[in-house]
Formats: structure tokens, C-alpha cells, sequence
């Protein structure tokens, strides 16, 4: 049972909290001992957060999962894992989890509270909201990312709030799609918020976000605020990382027809994640040396 509930938790998810720690690196605070310890922290609060999130949307979906010819593997939708216990395990994380996030500080509780309350709405009613289904998970993202910034107290960037939002969106739209073209027929009995998408559509929405996203960051490392705050001209250099990083993943989505788990194509994809590498890299080196 133990192995299902760690299986359910799906720890390979947690790279999407890394978000977390963004405020912690473009706010030049990762020089400071206590502040990266506070951040791993929280990181780890959203990690537990995340786990009985996604156990309880299980458990939610248990029906619906059992049509999909991947999810229909999954411990509570094959029926390894029962959903009393699987609920039980999920609840308690969670309350832990809070408890944790309001003993860093209030504002960090109250943004792992919404988040957790988000995910339960979605999993209750938005999902069934088109457009609006995307746009919550990205809202998920941002949560993350501002908790990350009130978690060591620093201001919270709008550029980073715009960023995290238009790629938070980038990857729910292409992961719409990847489940559209994979379920084909079947994509109403799974998910029936998917009949009111097409490829085309998605296409759509992806092409404006896509390019949304790239003028966003650029401005970001343009603006004069910005390299005044940083002390830095140096960031736009990191530009075409971005780009390259998009485009791949288009072609992931378009010629591979993968993107549907955004980690996993970020893990086993050799070109992206040395992408993602020498962006740090790059950022890290321009921020602090």
C-alpha cells in the first residue's frame, strides 16, 4: 500500500514547484543562508501540498480515469489503492502541510491554503469550464510563485506574476491538446470539457500565448526598472534560451505528439533540459558574478 500512496503522491510532479524559488533567485537572495533555507522550505510545503492535491483530483476523477488508457493505470484508478485510503493519506498531508506554511509565516499560509482550495474547485467545478479550466491551473503557478516571494518577505515582481502566467498557460494549452489528439473519440468520456476544444482552437490560443510569452520575458529583461534593480544590462542575453525552449516544446507538441505531462518531457527530452540548464546557468552567472 505504501509504495501505491507514494506512486499517488507522484513525487515526479514536485519540479513543478521549483517555481517557489524563483523569487528567491531574481531577488539576488541566494547568498543568504537563512532565506534559501526558508525557500527549500517552502518548496517542500508545496511538494506535500501538491501530493495530497493530486490524490484527492484522483479520487475525484476515479471514474473518469478508469476510461483513459494511461490514467487507468494509476493506483486508485486500477483499484491497488482504495480511495478511504488513499483519502485519508491525502487529508493529513495537507493538514500538515498548512500547519507547516503558517508556522513560516501567515501571508505563506494563506497562499498554500488557496492554492489547496483552487485545486479543489477545479477538481469540483472549473474543469468543466472551458478556458477557464487553463487558466486556474496557470492561477495555480502563480500562487506558487508568490508564495515563494512572501515566504522570504521580498517584493513580488508583476513581471514574474505575467511570466509564470503566460508559461503556466503555455504548457496546460498544449497539455489540452496532447489529451485531445490521444483520446480521439474517447475524449468526451474522460473529460468532457474537451469537446468544447479542438486541435485548431488550442492552436489558437497556443500561437498567442506562445508569442505572448517570449515579447513578456524580454521586456522583462529589458526594462530599465528591472536592470536598475538587478544591476544588471546583461539579462537579455538569456533571451534565446527562452525561445529555443518554446520552440522546442512546439515541436514536441506538433511533430512528437508528446507535452501531455510537462515534467516528464522536461526530464527525458536531452535538448530541453540542457536548455533549461544553461538558462540557469546563464541567469545565475549574470545575477551574482
Amino acid at each position: 500500500m505504501f509504495k501505491n500512496l507514494i506512486i499517488s503522491a507522484r513525487p515526479h510532479q514536485w519540479l513543478k514547484n521549483s517555481i517557489v524559488l524563483a523569487a528567491l533567485v531574481f531577488a539576488k537572495k541566494l547568498n543568504e543562508t537563512n532565506l534559501v533555507l526558508i525557500s527549500l522550505a517552502a518548496f517542500g510545503i508545496f511538494c506535500l501540498l501538491s501530493s495530497g492535491v493530486h490524490i484527492l483530483n484522483d479520487i475525484f476523477d476515479l471514474k473518469k480515469d478508469q476510461k483513459h488508457p494511461l490514467k487507468s493505470q494509476r493506483p486508485i484508478a486500477s483499484g491497488r489503492l482504495p480511495a478511504s485510503q488513499a483519502g485519508t493519506f491525502a487529508i493529513i498531508i495537507l493538514v500538515v502541510a498548512l500547519v507547516l506554511g503558517f508556522s513560516i509565516n501567515s501571508y505563506f499560509g494563506w497562499c498554500g491554503l488557496g492554492y489547496v482550495v483552487l485545486n479543489l474547485f477545479y477538481s469540483a467545478f472549473i474543469k468543466n469550464w472551458v478556458i477557464l479550466d487553463v487558466m486556474a491551473v496557470a492561477l495555480g503557478f502563480v500562487l506558487r510563485a508568490v508564495a515563494g516571494a512572501v515566504a522570504i518577505q521580498v517584493e513580488i515582481s508583476s513581471w514574474l506574476l505575467v511570466c509564470t502566467t503566460l508559461l503556466a498557460l503555455f504548457l496546460s494549452l498544449g497539455k489540452r491538446r496532447q489529451e485531445l489528439i490521444l483520446l480521439e473519440e474517447e475524449a468526451k468520456a474522460h473529460r468532457s470539457i474537451l469537446t468544447e476544444y479542438s486541435p485548431y482552437f488550442l492552436d489558437q490560443m497556443i500561437a498567442v500565448v506562445t508569442a505572448s510569452t517570449v515579447v513578456a520575458y524580454s521586456f522583462y529583461t529589458l526594462s530599465p526598472e528591472v536592470e536598475q534593480k538587478l544591476d544588471t544590462k546583461l539579462l537579455s542575453l538569456t533571451i534565446p534560451f527562452v525561445l529555443y525552449g518554446i520552440f522546442r516544446y512546439l515541436y514536441l507538441i506538433h511533430q512528437k505528439v508528446e507535452g501531455g505531462n510537462p515534467t516528464k518531457a522536461l526530464l527525458t527530452d536531452k535538448p530541453l533540459l540542457i536548455n533549461i540548464f544553461l538558462w540557469f546557468v546563464a541567469v545565475l552567472i549574470i545575477l551574482y558574478f
